[in-house]
């Protein structure tokens, strides 16, 4: 790896886990430990170990459309800008404004958004869209939670 690509590398990096910053901002706390959850809702500890997983595979991901296409990539490069700013966005909405209402429209937007680079990332690179299904799995994992709590706690938890 030429320097270059690092750079470009780390950058990718520096994007993603700055998204993923919104988390360690907006953090669960007792509102979260008070709100009523399904039997099926995720331990506590898995969240932050499963999106440091995905967040790195984000950023893997987005490097190799960047490398498989360079500047022909800025395109698909906007729209993988365009879902970490969607992405962050849940946090503050769900634990910074608890609106599980507009966390829910984010979620559903977001899953939208992964759903579309995985296809245009398919188009440059199979295996950089093949990195976003596990993503997209766990998205569809927090939106039906996401739902689930709006169902039993309302729109403001």
């Amino acid at each position: 790896m030429d320097v270059s690509s690092a750079i470009a590398l780390a950058v990718f990096f520096v994007a993603s886990f700055a998204a993923a910053s919104t988390g360690a901002v907006f953090r669960p706390g007792v509102w979260y430990a008070n709100l009523r959850k399904p039997k099926w809702t995720p331990p506590n500890w898995g969240f932050p170990l499963v999106w440091s997983v995905l967040f790195c595979a984000m950023a893997v991901s987005a490097w190799m459309v960047w490398e498989a296409a360079g500047v022909s990539a800025w395109p698909a490069l906007a729209l993988f800008a365009a879902h970490l700013i969607v992405n962050a966005i849940w946090s503050f909405l769900f634990f910074g404004l608890k609106r599980l209402d507009l966390a829910m429209v984010d979620v559903v937007c977001l899953w939208l958004m992964i759903a579309a680079l995985i296809a245009v990332f398919a188009g440059i690179s199979s295996f950089a869209a093949l990195l976003l299904a596990p993503y997209l799995a766990w998205v569809s994992v927090a939106a039906a939670l996401n739902f689930r709590l709006l169902q039993i706690n309302g729109a403001r938890g």
